[in-house]
């Protein structure tokens, strides 16, 4: 049958749509590593909300192009290396944010709310819960029988790092609970943020400018009190953290075993759960308040911005609750969200100051970014000297020159951006039109590989990749990260130091390391070299899908990495691979294709490869499936909880991922299976209660090895 035009038009409108789909999803990952991982945010929180729900809106018009490995399907973010990964029993979600700082944010949320509770205009009114929406690190406090018994931060919200030994120095957080006046559950998870006071962030300020003006030249100041609170949260040396006046508030629950009976009732209400963690001694906040519909909303709002500069500690915004549990309930969730609440924020502070000069960084990924450097001005709070230009598009867009009078502003209180220029200050002569390319001569700064961008995008990149200086620092986390090669110990202290030394400038030279080299490195003794060595021999076995994904091929996620190694079965395969051949791999389209082709026609790269299979590095290689090779759990989505026999849970999602199943983080009515092991938790009982089959490990192994068939085991 012949293509008719209009079929066409209608494949080059998906093709269309599925790239800038695919370019939304890199950027969104790229930039919530950036803020979760490494602490280090590239762009406003405005920003990444707009890209955020652009991605939404295209995949609620065309669902078919939804997959299960899209930001929108998760919550973002990694566990860091060095410390133990802690599996959180119930999700810690994030909420909606409202980007529209006005009244009007408010007055909207509360009429979806109504229109999904299907409200009659004269109805009552929803009572509302309100909160501060504070600037810090979101920590899981789990007590057992009133006592604390592990810390965890948010990670990727599956999976934490277990920070219990840093967390105990905050001496906000109370080792055992208060229990005299009202009873606590057996188990009590307590959600809430770490952060630190203005005052307190002056005070660490100036006391590490002392310790740096008398030669301590390893210690550095901080930027500002999130990333210093964070910082102290992820120090492997708690010693380190005692030293960081670190403080607490609570604003929630997550596991909770216990509650029932005339004593042990729960709470009805999300005001009646913050009095709770009030009563058993931990800090709530002060300025929360139960309000009564949208005027409600409206005026929080409003009085918590007139307050804002004068508070002891940083807020971007409020957090709007619908304060009854049981509506709740009956909201419920939408993805990685609940409909119940949203975050409401405030508009961004905002200074002039002179541009000087404009300066070109690579960043860890190989994107050239345009950096302002500005005559030092206060905003939010800060000194700043440095503003981002995102890319050569947006400085061309708002015509930025140097020599400009620009506005600045602290977006998000995080990293400060150039919005605009002042043309009626734009001084005779002032320079050209910034022009990136041109400023290059086509050239990485740093390497003088060529840059290039692709299709549809508007950041210019190193094509040097591993080759590249400025990216060999990500090049190696990313290998050694758990997801990839997986060696243990081999964290950014470390890879910094090899770099930095010039002991380490590409992949192959991790396995030429030695006890004596890396014992030589700052805390780093004989028995941690050896401990690492020892993982870095280890790595050497690995399969061909993690070896993929740790090359750091952009656009080649952990699934496509999967898909690619059993299509193909071969790294031989993959890099003789033509477009059209790559093109045949499920979920892989025009632009992970071409990202794939370019990555292997690189020689650098393949000789990499050549050099990594050299030193040892190897796989099980196979023959390659068909993309239409029956698969058992084709289109069947799982939930894994409690502990496997002898399964661990990356195994089990490995397997059941190859078998054509999809592993969800939540228990919901499109569930197929829930698989339980010991201490199983709250998603077993939420199956029972919906009825969704349960399987033990077996039933799990059986169902591996045959086609699915629905039914309770």
């Amino acid at each position: 049958m012949s293509t008719q035009p209009n079929d066409k038009g209608a494949q080059a409108v998906i093709h269309g749509l599925q790239e800038r789909i695919q370019a939304l999803r890199a950027l969104i990952e790229h930039h919530a590593r950036r803020y979760y991982e490494f602490d280090a945010p590239e762009i406003p929180d405005s920003d990444y909300d707009r890209l955020f729900q652009e991605l939404q809106q295209l995949e609620l018009s065309h669902p078919q192009l939804r997959t299960p490995d899209s930001p929108t399907q998760r919550v973002l973010g990694q566990v860091l290396q060095g410390f133990a990964p802690v599996a959180h029993t119930v999700p810690m979600l994030s909420i909606r944010t409202e980007t529209d700082t006005t009244e009007a944010g408010a007055r909207e949320f509360d009429a979806r709310i109504r229109r999904e509770l299907g409200l009659a205009p004269e109805a009552a009114a929803v009572r509302y819960c309100c909160e501060l929406k504070f600037d810090g690190l979101a920590i899981n406090l789990r007590y057992e029988h009133g006592v604390l018994a592990q810390a965890a931060t948010r990670g990727d919200g599956e999976t934490g790092e277990d920070v219990t030994q840093n967390i105990r120095t905050v001496r906000q957080i109370p080792l055992r609970l208060q229990t005299h006046s009202r009873p606590c559950p057996e188990v009590l998870e307590v959600r809430g943020e770490v952060y630190m006071r203005r005052d307190d962030f002056e005070a660490l300020n100036e006391r590490q400018r002392s310790l740096i003006a008398a030669g301590h030249r390893q210690e550095k100041t901080f930027v500002n009190p999130r990333n210093a609170a964070a910082g102290a949260v992820r120090q492997l040396d708690p010693a380190i953290a005692a030293r960081r006046p670190l403080s607490f508030f609570a604003y929630g629950l997550g596991q909770v075993q216990g509650w029932g009976g005339a004593l042990l009732q729960g709470p009805t209400s999300h005001s009646e759960i913050l009095q709770a963690l009030s009563d058993w001694g931990l800090p709530v906040d002060e300025h929360r308040q139960v309000v009564e519909g949208a005027a409600g909303l409206v005026a929080f709002h409003r009085d918590i911005k007139g307050v804002r500069d004068h508070l002891p500690f940083d807020i971007d915004g409020v957090v709007y609750k619908v304060d009854d549990r049981s509506t709740q309930d009956r909201l419920g969730f939408v993805t990685r969200e609940p409909r119940w609440a949203v975050a409401h924020k405030y508009p961004a502070q905002e200074e002039m100051t002179v541009l000087r000069a404009i300066d070109i960084q690579v960043g860890r990924t190989g994107k050239l970014t345009p950096v302002a450097k500005l005559e030092p001005v206060f905003v939010g709070g800060t000194t700043v000297s440095n503003a981002t230009l995102h890319n050569e598009e947006e400085a061309r867009r708002k015509d930025v020159r140097e020599g400009d009078t620009v506005i600045v502003r602290r977006a998000g209180d995080v990293i400060p951006e150039v919005v605009s220029v002042v043309l009626q200050r734009r001084p005779p002569g002032v320079g050209a039109p910034f022009d990136l390319v041109q400023r290059l001569s086509g050239r990485c700064p740093v390497c003088a590989s060529p840059i290039a961008r692709e299709q549809g995008e508007v950041d210019w990149r190193c094509t040097g990749g591993l080759y590249c200086p400025a990216q060999r620092k990500h090049a190696l986390l990313h290998f050694a990260s758990r997801r990839a090669l997986d060696i243990e110990g081999l964290g950014d202290k470390v890879v910094e130091q090899l770099v930095d030394l010039g002991i380490v400038g590409t992949l192959p030279e991790l396995y030429r390391l030695g006890v004596a080299k890396l014992a030589a490195l700052d805390r780093m003794g004989d028995k941690s070299a050896a401990n690492l060595v020892a993982a870095i021999e280890a790595s050497k076995q690995t399969s061909l899908a993690r070896f993929l994904f740790g090359l750091g091929i952009r656009h080649v996620g952990e699934a496509t990495a999967k898909d690619l190694a059993r299509h193909f079965g071969s790294i031989d395969r993959i890099m003789g691979a033509s477009l059209q051949a790559l093109l045949e791999v499920p979920d892989v389209g025009p632009i992970v294709a071409q990202s794939i082709r370019g990555f292997f026609d690189q020689p650098h790269h393949r000789e990499v490869v050549e050099q990594l299979r050299a030193a040892g590095v190897q796989w099980n290689e196979g023959r390659g499936v068909r993309s239409d090779t029956p698969r058992p759990l084709a289109g069947q989505t799982l939930v894994l909880t409690g502990t496997l026999p002898t399964l661990s849970r990356d195994e089990a999602r490995e397997r059941i991922e190859a078998a054509g199943g999809k592993v969800a983080g939540s228990v919901s009515r499109k569930t197929h299976w829930v698989v339980a092991g010991a201490e199983a938790g709250s998603k077993l009982e939420k199956a029972r209660e919906l009825g969704i089959s349960v399987l033990d490990e077996d039933g799990l192994k059986a169902m591996l090895e045959g086609p699915a068939q629905e039914g309770a085991t």
